[in-house]
């Protein structure tokens, strides 16, 4: 049996676990008017047979092959699947585009070929600054899909490519990714909730 752990530690780590709280409940409490308004888009969108396209850098990338899974192939049986495509998953395209063209255009080039007028565009950055993140949601206004951001900061550059920008105002990259994780589950649950699947989470 593990020896109990030092106050300090034991301190460090709670105080670790109401700082994320806190940030989440703020957040939440300040954005939820415009987050049902991105929930309700996506669902019309989705339901009328578009897609939703990912994208991200770094732990983002990650969180956009997450939440690509949990529409493709939800872990709850009574939900609905959906078309998700997380841009960040194919390796060779990525280092492709990235060096023939510039990475700048890794996300944007792929909206062109597979998106179309009606889908969504999720991108996903921290900072707010990613430059292939914000060509990418540009490219896919200007083919008239639904662009929504989730930010933190000030929000960066993102704040002006998408339509939606939901920016965690946050100076902390593990407290930005806290929420964001959170968004995404909320993102996916709201969804099915309002098309009227069962809210069972």
């Amino acid at each position: 049996m593990a020896a109990p752990a030092s106050k300090a530690f034991q301190e460090a780590v709670l105080r670790k676990c109401r700082e994320s709280a806190e940030t989440k409940e703020k957040f939440f409490a300040a954005n939820s008017g415009v987050l049902e308004e991105v929930c309700g888009r996506v669902a019309t969108a989705l339901s009328a047979g578009h897609q939703l396209f990912v994208m991200g850098n770094g732990g983002s990338s990650c969180d956009a092959l997450h939440v690509a899974v949990e529409f493709v192939h939800p872990i709850i049986e009574k939900r609905r699947a959906f078309p998700a495509r997380a841009l960040t998953s194919d390796t060779a395209l990525l280092t492709a585009i990235g060096n023939d063209a510039d990475f700048s255009q890794t996300f944007a080039e792929q909206l062109r070929v597979f998106g179309k007028a009606g889908d969504v565009a999720l991108g996903i950055s921290t900072s707010g600054m990613s430059a292939n993140v914000n060509y990418g949601l540009q490219a896919a206004r200007e083919m008239g899909m639904l662009t929504v951001a989730f930010s933190g900061k000030d929000g960066g550059r993102s704040k002006d490519a998408a339509e939606y920008c939901l920016t965690v105002p946050s100076f902390s990259i593990h407290r930005i990714q806290e929420v964001h994780t959170t968004l995404l589950h909320v993102l996916w649950d709201m969804v099915h909730v309002m098309l009227g699947e069962e809210d069972i989470i």
